[in-house]
């Protein structure tokens, strides 16, 4: 009698092995889909089409489809399962579907820290794109302004449906402009000052890709010891990209499109011999 209770316990245990490797997807798919709140400042909120708005609390499960929203003075920071980070800055409205696969910047700005072991990351913001697969990079977007920098790595600016509308962007680099008008030429910026200024990165946990972006930053410091690389006057000081000239203590605004709220920190624009 025990023996056939254990044979019948062992089928059972063997059929239920036999479905997980038959369906392994089906078990992680959920999660998969599913990001964490690992980090939260002040007033931030989850917007879900088929349930009430709520405010979100750390360790809180994000759905795909759910709208991340920070309130002014506020900042939040998700976690997915292939370990991609992503900071939230204030007033600013994110969400995802599929996972990293399909990131959407509604307004605002974040930074992005994907690993090297995750798949490609996209990013969209407005009628431009970002593709970056080990990169640590930050986008800022508002109707007519969109900014793109990156502190390690290498990413891709594109406009989706427009063929050969589409820049890559090293460390060290930014591209900003109107992401409705065709995408310039990527121009230089102070990684160690973007660090030291930054929201984003001051009084938070240190990334997993830090020693990546002091790599790059000393590859800079190293440059301008050559002289193939100058430092400028020329400053954004926050979020937008107004353009400041800092020059004996006075600083002159340099016409730029208007000035968003967000501040990510600034960040000084350097041009190359």
């Amino acid at each position: 009698m025990r023996i056939n209770r254990q044979l019948q316990l062992l089928a059972l245990v063997t059929s239920t092995a036999c479905l997980m490797n038959r369906f392994p997807n089906e078990a992680t798919a959920a999660s998969v889909k599913e990001a964490r709140i690992t980090r939260v400042s002040n007033h931030v909120q989850l917007l879900h089409p088929t349930t009430t708005a709520r405010s979100a609390s750390v360790n809180d499960v994000v759905e795909e489809g759910t709208i991340v929203r920070t309130s002014s003075s506020s900042r939040a920071e998700l976690t997915f399962p292939d370990e991609t980070v992503v900071r939230l800055a204030a007033n600013t409205a994110f969400s995802f579907k599929n996972g990293t696969h399909d990131l959407s910047l509604g307004e605002g700005a974040v930074l992005v820290q994907a690993p090297k072991s995750a798949n490609e990351v996209k990013i969209h913001a407005g009628s431009a794109a970002a593709a970056i697969t080990g990169t640590t990079t930050m986008i800022e977007y508002h109707p007519g302004v969109c900014k793109f920098l990156v502190l390690e790595g290498t990413g891709r600016l594109y406009r989706p449906g427009h063929l050969g509308d589409s820049v890559l962007v090293g460390p060290g680099q930014l591209v900003m402009g109107n992401p409705d008008a065709a995408i310039s030429d990527p121009v230089d910026f102070d990684i160690a000052r973007f660090v030291k200024t930054s929201r984003f990165i001051v009084d938070l946990p240190a990334l997993r890709s830090e020693k990546l972006i002091v790599a790059e930053s000393q590859k800079q410091q190293q440059e301008k010891t050559k002289k193939t690389l100058i430092d400028t006057n020329l400053v954004i000081f926050g979020g937008g990209t107004r353009v400041s000239l800092v020059d004996r203590g006075r600083t002159t605004a340099a016409p730029a499109a208007r000035q968003p709220t967000p501040d990510p920190g600034p960040e000084t624009a350097r041009t190359s011999q």
